[in-house]
């Protein structure tokens, strides 16, 4: 019963990347989901053009036991159904299904979901496991991929990096960038709602506005609008002020009534202008941590791994209460592993770890599905 979008309009020309920004709950998703046909709506029209191919990345992670690179050359239906159609063709049609499977590059179809699966972490082994073999946020990944592949010309991202690290965030940055057809991407990535987008639109009170640019360029125009509507409603308020008072202070004189009745008229003229009304931010009150003696955690020689088998080896570190640590590298060189240590979830197989005799220890994980109990409320986690 809720009313997201009210008589919202947005044109998406060919070729333009545009990010979709708003606040939780304003119906970003919901736009993106009428756009792409799954949700019906109420009034108004969604017009997609001729001929023009939309994809968007699966809500459901994908299954099976088809290798990563099967599933994503999966991605191309018209690919699959003119090899299919090849199979048993007459001679006259077989012609122009080999000329279309050229034109839309089918021969370098591999080559192509191998590199977008090798930008998004997965090598050469990887890919040709099956996709079932794979955690949860691993599979969103293959669903990206897939959407990726199909070239489309209007191309759907509802939270792209969600499941991505730094290396295949910045990959997917610069495939976004080249990306010839056009794009919607909802994310609250600044960097990139900066650099892989040309214009944003703000969802906001069920209208949207676009802006070009990127996002910082986005919050500089629309903090100067608002000063600017702040000032004219500011004037018009004082405006206002001035007319009453004139005819506040001469409707009863009789000397006066007739310019009395004219500011009554002035002041009905005068326009409204609205004063830019800000959402509150939800404020978030942590408590203090207790002071604990330094260093708080402390490792000496440790390796760690799995099965016996070391992942990282010879580690020392020692961390202080104030300490920001950024933990950098490459797919697969133990980023997780040393997170796990350090939470207390893997056990050293050499060296010693000393923890502080208070210390506790939040550990948000990479794939966090893979730390619920599905059958538990939010407030019993």
């Amino acid at each position: 019963g809720r009313l997201l979008l009210d008589n919202a309009d947005l044109t998406v020309d060919p070729g333009r990347r545009i990010g979709l920004v708003g606040r939780n709950g304003a119906g970003k998703s919901t736009l993106l989901k009428a756009i792409a046909g799954d949700m019906p709506i109420d009034g108004g029209e969604i017009r997609l053009a001729a001929r023009a191919r939309m994809a968007q990345v699966k809500q459901e992670a994908p299954s099976g036991d088809a290798s990563l690179l099967e599933t994503v050359l999966e991605g191309d239906q018209e690919r699959l159904a003119l090899l299919a159609e090849a199979e048993s063709a007459e001679p006259h049609r077989l012609a122009e299904v080999h000329e279309r499977l050229r034109a839309i590059g089918a021969d370098a179809a591999p080559a192509r979901a191998a590199t977008i699966l090798a930008g998004l972490g997965f090598d050469e082994a990887q890919q040709a496991r099956p996709v079932s073999s794979f955690s949860g946020g691993w599979r969103m990944r293959v669903a990206l991929a897939t959407a990726l592949f199909a070239n489309p010309d209007l191309l759907l991202l509802d939270e792209p990096t969600n499941h991505l690290d730094l290396e295949a965030t910045m990959w997917l940055e610069g495939w976004l960038a080249r990306f010839p057809g056009a794009a919607l991407v909802v994310s609250h990535d600044r960097g990139l709602l900066d650099r892989a987008v040309d214009s944003i639109a703000h969802l906001d009170r069920g209208k949207i506005s676009l802006t070009p640019g990127g996002f910082d360029e986005f919050v500089r125009i629309r903090t100067e609008r608002a000063l600017q509507q702040n000032r004219a409603v500011e004037r018009a308020a004082a405006e206002r002020a001035h007319i009453q008072s004139f005819i506040d202070r001469f409707r009863a004189k009789a000397s006066k009534a007739r310019q009395a009745q004219a500011r009554i008229k002035a002041l009905a003229r005068l326009p409204q202008i609205e004063s830019v009304i800000e959402d509150s931010p939800t404020r978030f009150a942590f408590p203090e941590p207790a002071r604990l003696s330094p260093p708080i955690l402390a490792l000496d020689r440790v390796s760690v791994g799995y099965d016996g088998t070391p992942v990282l080896h010879g580690l020392s570190l020692s961390v202080d209460m104030d300490d920001r640590i950024a933990l950098l590298g490459a797919n697969g060189n133990g980023k997780s592993t040393f997170a796990k240590l350090l939470a207390g979830r893997l056990d050293p197989i050499s060296g010693q770890v000393r923890r502080g005799q208070k210390l506790k220890v939040g550990y948000f994980a990479q794939h966090q599905t893979d730390e619920l109990t599905l059958d538990e409320t939010p407030v019993a986690h």
